[in-house]
């Protein structure tokens, strides 16, 4: 397994985030169409560097999770949302993803949440094994939520609860 290193996403990283974000798009974890040029821009008012964590190997960026709020609610504050993670093809079974999910609790922990929740689609396997592994479990599933390519796609919802917390 190669060491990834995790960083704070930069305004800088946008194309490459962009372009990783095209290369792993698929059914098995996206709702919304294929990106088509011309292409929308990676950051935006809902999508900035500062919700984002970057892993590296050997300087090449290799992924991302996005970690956010869920809500703007202060009732809500002690929580915050994986809302989405993705890691090259190429940079896949090295740990990558663990190593972010990780990172992103650990960042999470630091801004003083006690949890952290996640959506998966049901029939994407390798990321709910990922997440129960991670300590992530099933708190909810909305069946077929979803109509993709003809199949209709469960949303499962997943939490964990993080060190300190009583949940």
């Amino acid at each position: 397994m190669s060491e990834s290193f995790v960083r704070a996403a930069v305004f800088a990283d946008e194309e490459q985030l962009a372009v990783l974000d095209r290369r792993t798009w698929s059914t098995l974890h996206a709702v919304t169409p294929r990106p088509r040029p011309p292409y929308d821009r990676f950051f935006d008012n809902r999508h900035r560097p500062e919700d984002m964590l970057v892993a590296e190997i050997a300087g090449q960026l290799a992924g991302y999770v996005r970690l956010v709020p869920p809500t703007a609610l202060p009732c809500n504050a002690h929580v915050r949302q994986i809302q989405g993670l993705a890691v090259d093809t190429w940079a896949r079974g090295r740990g990558v993803a663990r190593t972010l999910l990780d990172a992103a609790c650990a960042q999470a922990m630091d801004e003083g949440a006690r949890r952290v929740t996640l959506r998966v689609l049901g029939h994407n396997t390798p990321a709910r094994r990922l997440y129960e592994s991670a300590g992530f479990r099933v708190e909810g599933v909305l069946p077929e939520e979803f109509l993709l390519e003809g199949e209709y796609v469960d949303d499962v919802m997943m939490g964990k609860a993080l060190p300190g917390s009583r949940t």
